[in-house]
């Protein structure tokens, strides 16, 4: 009986471990942080589309924790050349080639996907705005930080495949955001319960082991 308390040990040094990697452990960015990744991303392709007056404001403001970045993409819809062999490539293909990319160095920086979501309809509901320009997808990405967010947007690995991204897409914005109501449950919560649940399980193998030894 005594043996099975190395599953709850373990489950605990993985929800650590867990946590190390999906938290913020550095605290708000430095103004010296923030002059040398703008710095970085005004010399790259990455940052050709941003506002970096709207960055460095973003950036200064940091308040250490998570956030997500809500994106309205309209894709192309028809063929365009191929950026590396010029080929015709729908899209949508060329999007799905970057999303891929992406979601890899995403998940090495702590973040990950939230929502992905194809538009299914048109503004039901909207006033003093620009007529619907035709949004085909929206998407939530949970960046840990804002210091993960620019180490990511200068990360060489992407360099090569930004412009399947801009090839791909016809128009788009995006805009950061912090959950202020939600009731789903996070990772922080249901990775504890995955970890409790299976070792619960091995626990209660492990006593009912004993409990067939002994009978």
């Amino acid at each position: 009986m005594a043996g099975a308390w190395w599953a709850w040990l373990l489950a605990l040094a993985l929800y650590g471990l867990f946590r190390w990697w999906y938290d913020n452990w550095q605290g708000p960015l430095t103004a010296s942080e923030i002059d040398a990744f703008l710095a970085g991303s005004g010399q790259t392709k990455v940052g050709e589309h941003t506002d970096l007056a709207a960055l460095r404001k973003f950036l200064e403001a940091d308040d250490g924790r998570e956030f997500i970045m809500s994106n309205l993409v309209r894709v192309h819809p028809h063929e365009v050349p191929h950026p590396v062999t010029g080929v015709p490539t729908q899209g949508l293909a060329l999007l799905q080639d970057y999303g891929r990319r992406f979601v890899v160095v995403l998940l090495r920086h702590g973040g990950h996907p939230m929502l992905v979501m194809r538009k299914v309809g048109g503004y039901v509901d909207a006033w003093n705005t620009p007529p619907d320009p035709g949004w085909h997808v929206v998407g939530a990405m949970r960046y840990r930080s804002r210091r993960d967010m620019m180490v990511l947007a200068n990360d060489p690995s992407l360099r090569d495949v930004h412009p399947f991204k801009t090839a791909g897409t016809a128009m788009t914005f995006s805009f950061p955001a912090q959950v202020m109501m939600g009731f789903a449950l996070g990772p922080r919560v249901w990775v504890g319960l995955l970890l409790v649940m299976l070792a619960s399980l091995v626990h209660l193998g492990s006593l009912l082991v004993a409990l067939q030894s002994q009978a």
